[in-house]
């Protein structure tokens, strides 16, 4: 090793390239946050993993900080380093009737997607117009209009913050679960570059969610031209305020801010007796049965039917107009204000049905 890649030279430069006080409003969708102390862009994985081992030889809070489109950062800002993850690239190899494909944490997402459909690479598609980085994804998994992240991924590189090494998880080590991952329980995973198999196919993946093959004209489980599922999955992200629009103020979001409960076969009978009782007999909440024995219901559908509508406002935070699941910043709006609105929805859903909602976004140095 040279002199000029010495780790404790890398260190020095990590900390001469920061830059002070740099507010994360400009660096989140929800235009929410106060001032990082410290913020270091690393544009390549080689400068991403110089800038965490300096922000842990200095001791510091550290944030790895992607698109910002599925953080909630308290106004007081946050007190360590953020490492704003910039690294691009992309690198495919063929793998018998597969594709491989390898891309940097600093992808934007995407472009990527519309990158696959354009190259005829089968099974992200319906991921489309998902705001963020690549190396979100796993964090996540990532999923939408019945596709998921874990369904086409097989490696994910990352730096274990514990050994101080570089690590290559397979898919059954990320520990996929719904909107949930390793990546996302514990903080010893920096994502480093995403790996995924893909099939070269003009045919997207079999469509899985009603309303996206309501859209497309087709049958449940038909595919479709990839093109087409894309246009679709725009166009239903738009009509919800779910693609980032800077002339659109419902697009001042996190995306969904509640993850769908997933209840226990005796809580969800409880849940169905509630409403019964509370909103006549012939009403149900919707049930998607897991494997498992449990049943996923729906977040939008409980917060409507607590009474909470689209375009609820409680001081300048308010409900999405176009979906009820999107808490919003239109302009005023504080962080202290978004999450008094959240849990105002949270208490108002957990009285009328016994059910508490959880919240999707990453909290960073706030509470819910």
């Amino acid at each position: 090793m040279s002199d000029a890649t010495r780790p404790d030279d890398a260190t020095a430069n990590i900390r001469r390239e920061a830059t002070a006080n740099v507010p994360l409003a400009e660096h989140t969708t929800l235009r929410l946050g106060g001032p990082a102390r410290r913020f270091v862009t690393a544009r390549d994985t080689e400068s991403l993993i110089a800038a965490v081992r300096a922000a842990e030889a200095s001791e510091d809070p550290l944030l790895v900080l992607g698109g910002g489109s599925n953080l909630v950062v308290s106004d007081s800002g946050f007190p360590g380093t953020v490492v704003s993850v910039a690294s691009t690239g992309i690198a495919v190899r063929e793998d018998g009737d597969r594709t491989r494909v390898r891309v940097a944490a600093g992808e934007e997402w995407d472009p990527f997607v519309r990158w696959c459909v354009t190259e005829g690479l089968s099974g992200v598609e319906s991921l489309s117009g998902i705001p963020g980085r690549v190396g979100a994804t796993p964090i996540q998994n990532v999923g939408a209009y019945g596709q998921e992240v874990s369904e086409t991924l097989v490696e994910v590189v990352a730096y274990d913050r514990d050994t101080g090494e570089r690590r290559t998880l397979t898919n059954a080590e990320c520990g996929f679960a719904y909107r949930d991952s390793v990546f996302k329980r514990s903080g010893r995973f920096v994502v480093c570059e995403v790996v995924f198999s893909l099939r070269r196919s003009p045919l997207s993946q079999p469509i899985a969610y009603a309303e996206l093959a309501r859209a497309l004209d087709v049958e449940v489980g038909a595919q479709a031209d990839l093109g087409k599922v894309r246009e679709s999955v725009l166009r239903l992200r738009r009509g919800k305020g779910m693609v980032i629009d800077p002339d659109d103020p419902d697009s001042h979001s996190a995306g969904s801010f509640f993850t769908n409960p997933i209840l226990s076969a005796d809580a969800f009978a409880a849940l169905r007796a509630t409403v019964q009782r509370t909103l006549g007999p012939d009403v149900a909440p919707p049930a998607f049965p897991l494997e498992d024995g449990r049943v996923k219901t729906s977040a939008a559908w409980l917060i409507d039917r607590a009474g909470f509508a689209k375009g609820h406002a409680l001081g300048p935070a308010r409900i999405s107009t176009k979906h009820t699941l999107a808490l919003t910043n239109p302009g005023a709006a504080t962080t202290a204000d978004l999450l008094a609105l959240a849990r105002h929805v949270r208490d108002g859903v957990a009285e009328r049905f016994g059910v508490t909602l959880v919240p999707e976004p990453v909290l960073v140095n706030t509470q819910f």
